[in-house]
């Protein structure tokens, strides 16, 4: 799939490098890894000193994918994966095509 700054808030998350670039506690900003895997309401990252766990509605991420690098509000990705094309739609919607 190719990333856009609309469509990455409906693709697959888990493998992407992230950086956790502002978050409500304070000790997780700057915390960067890759995704190992997510829940509904949190994203594991792998990172050089473990595995990290990041809640998503508190946090604003970068994802760097091949196709540039995207900010993202973890409120526009708080779903289940299998449940994020569906319910990220307004969020998608909202952003625009940079």
């Amino acid at each position: 799939m190719r990333y856009d700054n609309k469509n990455i808030v409906l693709g697959e998350l888990i493998g992407l490098k992230a950086k956790v670039i502002k978050c409500l506690d304070k000790k997780q900003a700057g915390s960067q890894g890759i995704i190992a895997d997510e829940t509904k309401n949190m994203f594991f990252l792998e990172t050089k000193h473990g595995t990290k766990k990041v809640v998503k509605k508190t946090a604003t991420f970068r994802f760097y994918t091949g196709d540039g690098s995207f900010v993202v509000k973890g409120e526009e990705v708080n779903f289940r994966p299998e449940e994020r094309i569906e319910k990220s739609m307004k969020y998608y919607r909202k952003r625009e095509l940079k």
